[in-house]
This record gives structure tokens, sequence and C-alpha cells, in this order.
């Protein structure tokens, strides 16, 4: 069975276990799932201003989705291990900074899910990296960009920080200044791997007339769902065709990514709205998508140079 949430559903049941949360100090806090998530506990540490840190230990019965909006998403990264029948699988997600699509987040039933994430305030980052290397600009993106995400298998020495960050020896402040180091040698790993070029977009497929023709449909079915699009996953499905082969073979077909073209038509389709004039700025703004009026009005701008109110004045006029 599927349980489909809301963000603000899934917050709402964590606050329902509150009663259930201790703190071992003022920076960290450890509280147990709801039973209507599932059983585990979630541990909380804040190591210092801008930077946060997730320790996830859990069991869900039914898998869990997560609806989402639009939302500006801070600099963030993922380790996860998996349990399931006996296999274990582990996996990295890397996340910059910039604008994050609404796709639904995923969590499957499995017999234990035990989770590191950690949450950077881009500003943090910054001042951390310096003067910024042009290969590390696509982690610091500007809010209406869509953010740089990265999924892979962990290294060896991933790994090894990672299981050295479940099994801190050390309490208070020392616990706080060891966990911080391994946050940081973490990153260091994940950008690395970044410019080794680890992370590079692999060669191009040989695309097939049918795979054409597919990657068309999947294009279509995007524009008749602009206000709910369906994730990367989904929409492979519909089309019959993997979803990194989508990734690779949209980008061929259209010169960009699925979400780059859905974010363009989704503007196209809102100064179509604008231009009409039976809708205002809001209006338009939630016709195609955007929960946030000064994103919309950010994305508008930059695509076509002028502020949607402006561009509506415009037309009126």
């Amino acid at each position: 069975m599927t349980i489909t949430l809301s963000q603000a559903d899934y917050w709402e049941l964590l606050q329902e276990s509150v009663s259930d949360c201790f703190s071992e100090d003022t920076l960290n806090w450890v509280c147990a799932f709801s039973s209507a998530l599932g059983q585990g506990v979630r541990r909380d540490l804040s190591l210092r201003d801008g930077i946060d840190l997730v320790i996830e230990d859990s069991c869900f019965q039914d898998d869990l989705v997560m609806q989402h909006c639009d939302r500006i998403h801070p600099v963030e990264y993922t380790f996860e291990q998996i349990s399931l029948a006996g296999r274990r699988q582990q996996r990295y997600h890397f996340y910059g900074s910039g604008l994050a699509p609404g796709d639904p987040w995923r969590i499957p039933s499995c017999d234990r899910i035990l989770r590191i994430n950690v949450h950077i305030d881009p500003e943090v980052l910054q001042r951390w990296l310096g003067d910024t290397p042009q290969a590390l600009n696509l982690l610091l993106r500007l809010p209406d960009e869509k953010f740089y995400e990265h999924s892979g298998a962990p290294t060896a020495a991933m790994q090894m920080t990672v299981q050295q960050i479940l099994n801190c020896p050390f309490q208070g402040l020392t616990q706080r200044l060891y966990l911080e180091s391994k946050v940081w040698e973490l990153m260091v790993l994940l950008i690395e791997t970044l410019q080794s070029g680890n992370d590079a977009p692999q060669s191009a497929y040989r695309l097939t007339p049918d795979d054409v023709e597919r990657i068309h449909y999947a294009s279509n079915l995007l524009h008749r769902r602009l206000l709910n699009p369906p994730s990367l996953i989904e929409l492979a499905r519909a089309i019959g065709i993997n979803d990194h082969k989508l990734k690779v073979g949209f980008r061929q077909v259209f010169g960009t990514t699925v979400f780059g073209y859905l974010h363009q038509q989704r503007l196209e389709r809102s100064r179509q709205l604008l231009e009409s004039g039976d809708m205002n700025v809001t209006q338009a703004a939630h016709a195609v998508g955007f929960a946030n009026r000064g994103h919309f009005a950010a994305a508008f701008r930059r695509k076509f140079g002028v502020n949607p109110g402006v561009y509506l004045r415009r037309r009126r006029g």
C-alpha cells in the first residue's frame, strides 16, 4: 500500500511524537517516529548556524510519497543504507542551492533505512569555499534556477566517513567538533567526485526512431500536466524507457533537461495567459504550477526581460 502525504501532513505527524523527544544537550534532539509513519528514531543536531545534521534509523511498512511544492533549496547531501529481504543497497544524493521542483519524495517500505542528511546554507558553503572555482558554480545557483542534483554509489572513503558519523565516540562540545569535521570531509569527497569528472554526463545514446518518438510523446505529456507534472521516473514509465535514457535522450532531442523544458513551457503558457487578459499575475503563476509569486516573477523576467505585472499592463493597454 502507498500512503501519500503533503509536506505539511508529514511534519504534523512528526510533531505528534514531540512528547517522545528528548534532548541530550541544547543542540542534540532525539525523536521517535509517529506510529502512523512507521518505527524508528530521528536525531537532529545543529552543528553551528547554517549546518544541520539529521540521522534517521527507521522502518516503514508502507510506501510513503510526500508531495512538495516548488521551493528554494539549500545545499544538501544524503547518504542512505536501505535493507530489504536481506540485501543492502547504499546510495548518496547531492544537491546544490537554487530552485527545487515540486517532485514527490518517495520512501520505500523496507526492513530498515539508515540515513544521514546534511543541510548547509549557501552562504556558509560560499565562505568555506572562498573564491568559488568555476567548476563549482553549479552548486550555488540563483533562486529561480533549478538546483544541481546527482546520485551515485558511495566510494569506500565515503562509506568509512559515514560510519564514523554514525558511531561518533564523543559527547558535548567534542561531539559537535568531530561531527562538523566529518560533514566537511564528506563534502570534500563529493566535490572531488564532481571535479574528477565522475559526475560528468555519460556519452550520448544512439537513439532509435522509436526512442525519439517516445521522447516527443514525453514532451506532450508534460504539456498536458504543467500544473501537476509527473516525476522523472513516472514519465519514463509512461513512455516505456528507463529514466536515464529519458534524461540523456531528452537533452539530445530538445537541447535541455526535462525540468528545463517543463520550466520553459510553464513560462510560455503563463505569458499566453497574461496576454489573453483573463488572469492576473498571481492567477497565471498558480495556473502553471508556481506556488510562489516572487519565484514566478523572477523566472518570467529572466526569460522575457520584463516583470509579469508590467507585461500584463502593456497587453491590457
